[in-house]
């Protein structure tokens, strides 16, 4: 038997790499999609005339990452803000984009614990990345994009 076909672990990609390769999917589907780099700090509102108006915030901008929220006009009962709410980070320089939480007005560490298992920690983002990379794909099918984007007064 050869040595490739004993070790068919190593043909797939593990958990961390499987994460790696979201965090580049959404790099590009977010950039093909809004190309928030190419964009000035502040809200904007793309809207498709569905009734679901999507929000983009573009917090900060730095020479190699931005900092940005996506999110629907949907307001959470619980919480008073809008849902689904997404916080992100794209890395110009190396072409990924992580959602860093998916719930408003809290990080990682508030959802998880302080001291959350590293597995625990990583299959969280793999669902929150997961998330983000169906969103995209569903906001693009829906007619969102750059030409939908307007900057709000």
């Amino acid at each position: 038997m050869s040595a490739v076909l004993d070790s068919r672990s190593n043909l797939l990609p593990g958990r961390f790499g499987f994460l790696m390769g979201l965090y580049a999917e959404n790099y590009h589907r977010l950039a093909r999609l809004f190309a928030p780099q190419q964009l000035e700090p502040g809200r904007y509102v793309s809207d498709v005339d569905d009734g679901l108006n999507v929000h983009l915030h573009l917090q900060e901008c730095h020479p190699y990452t931005l900092e940005l929220e996506l999110t629907y006009d949907f307001v959470d009962a619980h919480t008073g803000q809008r849902a689904p709410s997404a916080q992100l980070r794209m890395y110009t320089d190396a072409h990924v984009a992580e959602a860093l939480h998916c719930h408003p007005g809290r990080h990682l560490w508030q959802v998880l614990g302080p001291f959350a298992p590293a597995h625990t920690v990583l299959q969280h983002r793999l669902r929150m990345n997961g998330f983000l990379s169906r969103w995209l794909e569903y906001l693009a099918e829906q007619g969102h994009g750059i030409g939908t984007l307007e900057r709000e007064a």
